[in-house]
């Protein structure tokens, strides 16, 4: 992860506004925020006003209800430089349309939503108006998240590094080329679920072998969140890392010889081959 004070020496005077604030969004802009941005500079867009309410007493952010307000969206980002749209893809395209007569011409547009290309997102906003596209995931929320991010054509490099920079914050940022962005989603942008389904399926076993159902998630949790930090440290390798708790004829030897033997890496490339077939049905599916 990127130094925490770097990034924010250098994007602190940054207006943001999030438009849509679900989880992705929200987890973005947490760990935004967490990295030390001032939530003063930032408008976010919610649906109700008992969300605005409970999301500016959260996080000290301007919170605005699009019910009560429906130039909410215009107002959010009349004075933004970095705009983040956090809406479901379907809406995505409707919301660049309805906001582009009031971004500043230099103001970032940052797309999270799966399915949406550049070139839709730029026919959709002004001419010339930096695009970014962008795959996070929601470890984002403990500074540990993972990010692809892909340029839209008029975009400069300073611009295009104060996007990278507010997401360093609070995680591993990749530019990669936007072709490049459905294996991000396989990889890394629906990976957490993977994990998790992992950890289920490791408390699911405990409790079949004997433990109690709340010892055996615990267990779980924490042995997940354990190898995920010492993955996070500098330098570290999964497979190294994998070697150094395996020894051999060794217990742990036995539950990985099991994992091949049942075709654990094969598993994982057609998972991830079928997220990224449903990431390009999307895009056909939008765009269409």
């Amino acid at each position: 992860m990127a130094d925490n004070t770097t990034a924010q020496n250098s994007t602190a005077d940054l207006n943001l506004a999030f438009l849509g604030t679900g989880s992705m969004n929200g987890a973005i802009m947490r760990g935004i925020i967490a990295s030390g941005h001032a939530p003063e500079r930032i408008t976010a867009t919610v649906r109700t006003p008992s969300k605005a309410v409970a999301l500016a007493d959260e996080t000290g952010v301007n919170a605005i209800a699009t019910e009560d307000d429906e130039n909410a969206n215009l107002t959010a980002v009349a004075e933004a430089d970095v705009v983040f749209l956090g809406v479901k893809p379907v809406g995505i395209l409707d919301l660049c349309r309805e906001i582009a007569g009031a971004l500043k011409p230099a103001a970032a547009v940052v797309s999270v939503a799966a399915g949406i290309t550049v070139a839709a997102m730029e026919a959709a906003l002004r001419d010339g108006q930096p695009v970014v596209r962008s795959m996070p995931n929601t470890p984002l929320t403990v500074g540990l998240g993972a990010v692809g991010v892909a340029a839209g054509t008029s975009i400069d490099e300073s611009t295009l590094d104060s996007v990278v920079k507010l997401y360093e914050g609070a995680g591993v940022v990749k530019v990669v080329a936007e072709d490049q962005i459905e294996a991000v989603t396989a990889v890394s942008g629906s990976g957490p679920a993977y994990i998790f389904y992992m950890a289920e399926a490791m408390a699911a076993a405990g409790e079949k072998l004997g433990l109690d159902a709340g010892t055996a998630r615990e267990l779980a949790a924490a042995t997940v969140a354990g190898a995920g930090r010492m993955l996070a440290e500098p330098g570290a390798d999964a497979a190294q890392l994998r070697r150094n708790v395996t020894s051999p004829k060794g217990t742990t030897a036995a539950a990985l010889d099991s994992f091949a033997a049942s075709g654990l890496e094969e598993m994982v490339l057609k998972a991830e081959t079928a997220c990224v077939e449903r990431s390009r049905e999307l895009t056909r599916d939008l765009s269409s």
